[in-house]
């Protein structure tokens, strides 16, 4: 039971981290509470993923395209931000020579393309129904505690009674954590996080509509109430729609029908007749940031490290730059024959990260502020921030370039804005 490497979480950002190291020869250990089965077929959320331009071509080049089906692919053109009744939107536009600013593509499909990458990858095991107890590390490497969940079987026993099995020990040189915004692992390992929660809900539920959407995302920030809309084909979109949780509990318990009229309704009939063409989701809006990416032999990456607030379509994102960095590191010491988890490749990758990521957190943090406070002042000055973006050709350029291309680096930008 000794790995070079063990990953815990077989989400999106974990499955990335193992894809991203395949051909290296490294022995991984992925940990995921969830069974094979649920990891093989995981069930439709709701959730439409912005993925950059960057995140598509990594994609691509990785491998995990080509598991997306064409059909779940959805072209993102242009983009318009509406500032409660003022008619004046800012635009944005892809840029010069791209015919997108990305494209939305379903969670589900992108679980599942990862998970089916990964399938019959050498020197990858996984350690389904099992999830992390103590963890000890020291300076050769790191030792985890593998607790089987209820009703689970451990590799070569059989299921049911999971209380009853006696846990693994595994022993690896490096640990990640890939184990969502909450993570315990992050925790056990003496690592804090910035939690803010916004004190919303988000809705999530896919809608036909009369009038064609243009393959243009919205985002509307009104009054007492944040939409946005997510273009999937012509006549199909996924709305999101952010309000405080006793009004969402009151939306979510009404009749098909009665939902219908009354997101047309808060839609001003822009789309026409909306009428529900997939099941509700609703979700709590919590950023999180953690204090330090990274321990002796350990890392944090995908939403354990940065869990974004969804306004800048960021999320998943962020969770493959950090991805890059840190198997661009390993894989440089693999080759050099040197230790995977050296301090200054593991504070290298979190230097490079927290460049990356923190001046857009900081910003979505204060946008989503700004953005959802109704009184005058506030009013204001979104109303002079929209109109300076819009009349400002390097603000739009940044706006654009945030969106479509690798959207994390601020420093990135000033040769194009010079």
């Amino acid at each position: 039971m000794t790995f070079d490497l063990a990953i815990i979480g077989a989400g999106p950002a974990g499955l990335s981290m193992a894809r991203a190291l395949a051909g290296s020869g490294l022995r991984i250990a992925l940990i995921e509470q969830q069974g094979a089965a649920a990891l093989a077929d995981p069930p439709f959320d709701g959730r439409e993923i912005a993925l950059s331009l960057r995140t598509l071509s990594t994609l691509r080049a990785s491998g995990v395209f080509d598991h997306v089906p064409t059909d779940q692919v959805f072209p993102l053109e242009h983009a318009v931000v509406l500032n409660g009744n003022d008619p004046r939107p800012m635009r944005v536009s892809p840029l010069r020579g791209k015919q997108a600013l990305g494209a939305l593509v379903p969670n589900q499909q992108i679980r599942r393309a990862l998970w089916d990458a990964v399938q019959g990858q050498q020197g990858l095991t996984l350690f389904d129904r099992n999830r992390v107890g103590a963890i000890q590390t020291d300076a050769q490497g790191v030792e985890v505690e593998l607790l089987p969940v209820a009703d689970a079987a451990t590799p070569g026993q059989p299921a049911g009674g999971g209380a009853d099995i006696a846990p693994l020990s595994l022993r690896a040189r490096m640990l990640i954590a890939a184990d969502s915004r909450f993570s315990e692992t992050r925790r056990k390992m003496g690592i804090g996080a910035d939690s803010h929660d916004f004190g919303k809900t988000m809705l999530v539920c896919r809608m036909h509509h009369e009038q064609p959407h243009h393959h243009t995302a919205w985002e509307w920030f009104g009054f007492g109430q944040t939409v946005a809309l997510l273009p999937l084909s012509e006549h199909l979109s996924s709305v999101v729609l952010t309000l405080p949780p006793h009004e969402m509990q009151a939306l979510l318990a009404l009749s098909d029908a009665d939902f219908e009229h009354d997101i047309t309704r808060r839609y001003q009939g822009r789309l026409g007749t909306m009428t529900r063409a997939g099941s509700r989701h609703a979700y709590p809006l919590i950023g999180v940031y953690a204090q330090r990416f990274v321990a002796p032999r350990f890392a944090l990456i995908g939403d354990a490290a940065v869990g974004m607030h969804p306004v800048t379509a960021h999320g998943f994102n962020f969770g493959l730059h950090g991805v890059d960095l840190l198997s661009r590191e390993i894989l440089a010491a693999t080759r050099a024959g040197t230790d995977i988890a050296a301090p200054e490749r593991l504070h290298r990758f979190e230097a490079a990260h927290r460049r990356a990521t923190r001046p857009l957190y900081l910003a979505t943090q204060a946008i989503a502020t700004l953005y959802t406070d109704d009184r005058g002042p506030a009013r204001l000055v979104r109303r002079l921030v929209l109109d300076a973006s819009s009349r400002i050709g390097p603000l739009r350029l940044a706006i654009a370039t945030a969106l479509s291309e690798d959207g994390l680096s601020l420093r990135g930008l000033l040769p194009r804005l010079g």
